[in-house]
Parts: structure tokens; sequence; C-alpha cells
């Protein structure tokens, strides 16, 4: 029982750390990037999407994804307007094979998709890396 003073002087000292680190842990709602903060915003219609129809936006977005990333390899360069160049082309896509399909073909392409940009970033990530832009 000696060194329970020094135990709880100990413990007042560190509460006051361990709070603070926590504080800076908290996460925020803002969406802010770290580089290439000029990106173009996704499409109104997929902003405005219903919660019932959110798999095509998410389809959307592999599809982007993925071109970007298809985009960096096969140029070898990673500029902001090859990894986030606007949504036409990824829209383009949706839009003529899969705006009328069912919502289980949806889903399936949207794996597909997301599991090729995947096997992309890995070389695409150094590529990105070495100009800053990861």
């Amino acid at each position: 029982m000696k060194d329970f003073p020094t135990a709880i002087l100990l413990g007042l000292v560190m509460i006051p750390t361990s709070v603070h680190s926590e504080r800076n842990l908290v996460p925020t709602l803002e969406n802010t990037a770290d580089f290439c903060i000029d990106r173009p915003e996704l499409p109104e219609w997929v902003q405005n999407i219903d919660i019932k129809e959110a798999h095509k936006g998410v389809l959307l977005q592999d599809i982007y994804r993925f071109q970007n990333m298809q985009r960096i390899v096969e140029g070898e360069e990673c500029s902001c307007g090859t990894q986030f160049p606007s949504w036409d082309a990824a829209q383009e896509v949706y839009f003529e094979r899969y705006a009328s399909s069912e919502r289980w073909e949806i889903i399936e392409a949207s794996s597909d998709y997301s599991r090729r940009a995947n096997e992309l970033r890995r070389t695409a990530k150094p590529i990105c890396e070495a100009e800053g832009n990861w």
C-alpha cells in the first residue's frame, strides 16, 4: 500500500494525455482529400439515388475506379486528371451495359469491377506514390 499514492498520481498524470489523444481520433463527416483536391463530384443522379437503388450507384463507382486504375497502369502516370477524370466514361459504360439490368446482375458486375480494380491497384499504387498522388 506504500506505492498506492504514487500509482494514483501516475494515473492522474496519464488521464489528460489519453483523453487528448482520443480527441484526435474522432472521425469527421467531411470529405476532404489530401491530394487532387479538385476531384469531380459524383453525378447528381447518384447523389440523389433512392436507397433501394444504391447498388446502381455502387456499380458506377466501381466502374469509375476500375477505369482510373487501368488508365494509371496503361499510361504509367498518375496525374490528377488521370486518376480523377470526369465521370462521363464510367456513366457511358453504366448506361450502355447495365441501366436495364436486374439487381443481381448489377451486384455481380460491381463485384467483378471491384476485383479487377483491386488487381490493378497493386501496380497503380507505386506509380501514384512516386508522384505524391496516393
